[in-house]
């Protein structure tokens, strides 16, 4: 009976087991753009969320730090210069073609040495427990199939004392600012989609993804029945985007 359950695949109901593929087909599509539809998605403003994403991970000099769903790795090249020659940073994503445009980008900024380069699947992490002072997932989650799956490995992987952050799309704050974000997400991003990687479809389908997340106190909640403590989150443009921060202590 299993095999019969399924997810949402934005708006869509699939089988799970069908799910991750084709997430995995959206971002071959969009690999080679990526960076370029995010500035023109975001007005270039997803850089100062990120930029926020990194004060709020507080990572030192020698620590380690796992970045799931790592794209083309704004994250993971901050983090390599924050931890230095002793520390390690794994930056890692599902998506083959995602992980190794975002491998060339590190390598053009002149990354190496204390960066290596991971396919994984975050509902089964391939380390072993307590090992990772932070682990983040950045814009990732919200494509994940079994999201508390992936919130329970990355409580597992964390040292105590350790914390993990998830920067996301949220839902909105206002009846109004909703209603003009619908608008942009349905209309406006399929027709960049459509101009910029000539694909309007991965698009449209990443607009339903971001309404199917759970919504900012959902996702505390969830981060709370998977061991975190302290947990915390930062609305950002509105709530368009939300960051959230737990501890494992």
């Amino acid at each position: 009976m299993s095999d019969q359950k399924t997810t949402h695949f934005g708006y869509q109901q699939v089988p799970v087991g069908e799910k991750a593929a084709r997430v995995r087909q959206v971002f071959d599509s969009v690999a080679s753009r990526y960076d370029l539809m995010n500035d023109l998605m975001s007005l270039g403003i997803h850089r100062l969320w990120k930029r926020h994403a990194i004060e709020l991970a507080g990572v030192r000099r020698g620590q380690q730090v796992l970045d799931l769903a790592s794209g083309t790795g704004d994250l993971a090249d901050r983090f390599a210069g924050i931890v230095g020659p002793d520390g390690l940073v794994v930056m890692s994503d599902i998506n083959a073609a995602m992980l190794g445009e975002g491998r060339e980008r590190m390598l053009d900024r002149g990354r190496v040495g204390n960066v290596q380069y991971s396919l994984i699947n975050a509902e089964k992490i391939p380390f072993g427990d307590d090992r990772f002072d932070c682990v983040t997932i950045s814009f990732g989650l919200r494509n994940v199939t079994d999201k508390q799956a992936a919130l329970d490995e990355m409580f597992r992987v964390l040292r105590p004392g350790g914390k993990a952050l998830i920067v996301e799309f949220s839902h909105p704050l206002t009846k109004p600012l909703s209603k003009a974000y619908d608008l942009y997400s349905f209309s406006v991003l399929p027709t960049l989609g459509k101009l910029i990687v000539n694909d309007s479809s991965s698009y449209r389908y990443l607009a339903e993804s971001i309404r199917m997340h759970p919504d900012q106190e959902t996702l505390r909640s969830m981060m709370e029945t998977s061991g975190f403590e302290r947990c915390e989150y930062f609305n950002h443009t509105g709530g368009i985007v939300a960051i959230h921060r737990g501890y494992k202590l």
